[in-house]
């Protein structure tokens, strides 16, 4: 286990970083893996699930509704399945903790099952809107109460039998596709979603490992998934690779930390999430992969950054729905690249853990980097590979807004600053990434 994390942390200039990263688990994939496995019916087994807090209310969730859940002493998980439609009422309420993942797919399983349950969740959690899942999933006859403006604490009353839906996503979301898909699951007929836009694909991609009958199709109205109600899943043996947006923080650090060369091994690199690689090697980064493989249906690759001079880009808008978590260590990039870089097309980031555009505005101005805020996006101007500033006077602390990719994201900045950034809280890193701040120790050379 990662040694505790400190409430508040100061980070500086540490000089080159060097060595060999294993990232922690694809997040998205430990969950759906938890959640499909729980659904199956049988013994499954899955190696290489991230241990955070958010993937860990996953599994307390799953076992409060029946699912028997272990992890074994080699590190990998044993999860024997209820069979779809096997959900058992929880006996209090689902503590979500910070993961909205965990939320929004766990209110699509409880829509088609005859159970009611309530989810609860951290300050930051229970300020997220959940309106774009509420709206599908009472289409198919489940009854949801929420708190004002749609947020938690909130209770689904699970309608069974569900009425099949053909559902449009009003805006990119592979949770709210999930969550309908999940539904489907124990719903009679054909559940359809229609994304205008592709997101991520580990739900179609898993569904189809456990013997689910759902099909993709291409049209000129968008990506069509349909999915055939009343499955029988059958159990399998996962391997969960490497997570992606964990990756990208030292992809990022990497490249704009002078003489750094680090290698990240088994990344995921799956085509729906490998947008910040495409935005970073647009704007010069020296990003290289390694032994490219397949890893339980997903390609994976180990991924080689050395540091480069970087040049701002105009980012192509159709990258966000590939690389929605990683825009806020993608504006660090910007900040240390020459000139002026805008990236927008991400409305979605007002509504993850924190307004992750006017954070990340914040923290940035804060530490001498020029921006400019719009709707769905920033400008960043920056420094042309040297150092930025840094906070004007030495007990400035950068807010993480109890989100972690905010806090990792400004660790990264702070490796190439004229002055120490201090991160006001650092400890949601832990939903995420526990080990991030050893990894970091091991690859700047402190003991």
């Amino acid at each position: 286990m990662a040694h505790p994390l400190p409430q508040a942390l100061t980070v500086g200039p540490r000089g080159p970083l060097s060595g060999t990263i294993q990232v922690p688990g694809d997040k998205s994939i430990s969950h759906r893996s938890l959640m499909f496995a729980a659904l199956a019916v049988g013994e499954s087994r899955i190696t290489g699930l991230l241990e955070g807090e958010d993937v860990l209310a996953t599994a307390a969730a799953l076992r409060a509704m029946g699912a028997d859940i272990e992890r074994l002493d080699d590190g990998s998980w044993r999860v024997h399945g209820v069979g779809v439609g096997g959900l058992r009422q929880p006996a209090t309420a689902l503590e979500m903790g910070n993961s909205g993942t965990s939320t929004r797919l766990l209110m699509g399983l409880v829509a088609s099952h005859p159970i009611t349950a309530t989810f609860t969740g951290d300050a930051s959690l229970s300020g997220r809107p959940m309106g774009r899942v509420i709206e599908p999933l009472s289409q198919m006859g489940a009854q949801i109460t929420a708190s004002p403006g749609g947020r938690l604490p909130l209770m689904v009353r699970g309608m069974c039998p569900a009425v099949p839906i053909r559902y449009t996503l009003p805006v990119a979301s592979a949770q709210v596709k999930s969550a309908v898909l999940l539904a489907g699951l124990n719903t009679p007929g054909t559940t359809t979603v229609v994304e205008p836009v592709a997101t991520r694909d580990h739900s179609e991609r898993m569904l189809r490992g456990f013997g689910a009958d759902i099909t993709v199709e291409d049209t000129p109205a968008g990506r069509v998934i349909a999915i055939a109600g009343e499955a029988e899943l059958r159990p399998q043996t996962i391997t969960v690779p490497g997570d992606p947006s964990s990756a990208a923080f030292w992809l990022v650090a990497g490249s704009i930390v002078p003489g750094s060369d680090l290698l990240v091994r088994n990344v995921g690199l799956n085509v729906t999430r490998t947008g910040l690689v495409t935005a970073l090697r647009l704007m010069g980064a020296d990003i290289v992969e390694v032994d490219a493989r397949e890893v339980g249906g997903e390609p994976v690759a180990d991924l080689r950054v050395r540091h480069a001079a970087l040049t701002a880009i105009d980012v192509p808008p159709d990258l966000a729905p590939s690389m929605i978590d990683e825009y806020p260590v993608l504006f660090v990039a910007a900040a240390f690249a020459r000139g002026r870089t805008v990236a927008r097309g991400a409305h979605e980031l007002r509504v993850k853990e924190s307004d992750r555009i006017a954070a990340m505005r914040r923290a940035l101005e804060s530490c001498g980097v020029p921006c400019e805020e719009f709707e769905d996006g920033l400008a960043i101007t920056g420094t042309g590979g040297d150092p930025i500033p840094g906070p004007d006077t030495p007990d400035a602390r950068v807010a993480s807004k109890l989100d972690h990719r905010i806090a990792m994201s400004m660790t990264v900045a702070g490796l190439h600053a004229a002055r120490a950034v201090t991160i006001d809280d650092v400890s949601p890193v832990a939903t995420s990434y526990p080990a991030f701040y050893q990894s970091l120790d091991t690859i700047s050379g402190v003991q």
